[in-house]
């Protein structure tokens, strides 16, 4: 079903996707408006591979065959044209990401799926400004970081989706070792809604912000909850900011009832700069 894929944004999100896509045998471009941005996750995703294969997870030719398949480009109009999927794992702006859309509209072959990692903005306030075309081409692909570990896939199927597309996606996902589920349109789909609670809740305990509260919270939650990881931990390594734009969007779309609402601890340490693990300070320091 796929064979070629274009990947927009080089971010954390974006480069695991891109490299799980390549891992898979797939041809893979990788862009960003930030063209050094592309060239760093190539390199990072190359060392990554190195690591895998000094572990004996992949072979000498695997880890070649990989790198060849992925590359990054500096333009879009440099994508293939006849690539099976557009994804893009940009900033969590509707606008933003429906320019982008319509941008490429013209420049991908018809059969293109094409696709948003979006956490949790409506499907179909994307699909309904798109040509009548891509409409039935066109869902969420929501995956889960990191990517190329991670199971979970979330198809979200808009309004006008072919039915048939989100099935043969389900399919193919499948065969590739991923656990697909397809949900329908509704804020934070399934698991970012469900995930609020974990984020919040904990943040409404500690109340102020504290090194010592934080440590206590991730470790109770770990040791006698039995998650891998605890609620700040978490957070750090999916990014504060972007977090927190997924908990504003689910808390608007659910007309701002209580039980969603963010929480003033997570505000202060965006406004602050401190977003996680990718500026080395967040709920911890790195």
């Amino acid at each position: 079903m796929l064979n070629k894929v274009s990947v927009l944004g080089a971010g954390t999100m974006g480069a695991g996707i891109a490299q799980w896509f390549a891992q898979c045998g797939l041809q893979v471009q990788l862009f960003d408006v930030q063209w050094e941005q592309a060239q760093m996750a190539i390199e990072k995703i190359h060392a990554s591979w190195d690591k895998l294969l000094a572990k004996g997870k992949f072979t000498d030719d695997q880890v070649k065959s990989f790198k060849e398949s992925l590359q990054a480009v500096s333009s879009l109009e440099d994508l293939d044209s006849d690539s099976d999927l557009l994804i893009e794992a940009i900033v969590e702006n509707l606008k933003i990401k429906v320019d982008i859309f319509q941008k490429l509209h013209h420049h991908f072959k018809e059969q293109t799926i094409f696709a948003s990692n979006t956490s949790s903005l409506p499907i179909d306030s994307m699909a309904r400004e798109l040509d009548d075309s891509r409409k039935k081409r066109f869902v969420g692909l929501h995956f889960f970081n990191p990517a190329p570990i991670m199971k979970l896939v979330e198809i979200i199927k808009s309004h006008w989706t072919q039915e048939d597309l989100s099935r043969d996606l389900q399919e193919w996902f499948n065969q590739q070792g991923k656990k697909p589920a397809i949900c329908s349109d509704g804020p934070g789909f399934i698991v970012n809604r469900l995930a609020r609670s974990f984020y919040v809740e904990p943040q409404r305990i500690i109340k102020v912000e504290s090194t010592q509260r934080v440590k206590e919270t991730d470790a109770i939650l770990k040791e006698v909850g039995g998650f891998r990881m605890g609620p700040f931990e978490l957070m750090d390594l999916i990014g504060i900011d972007v977090n927190l734009e997924v908990a504003k969007s689910v808390w608007k779309s659910f007309y701002y009832e209580p039980r969603f609402q963010p929480h003033a601890i997570q505000e202060k340490l965006v406004i602050s700069g401190r977003w996680g693990k990718k500026t080395k300070g967040g709920f911890y320091e790195y």
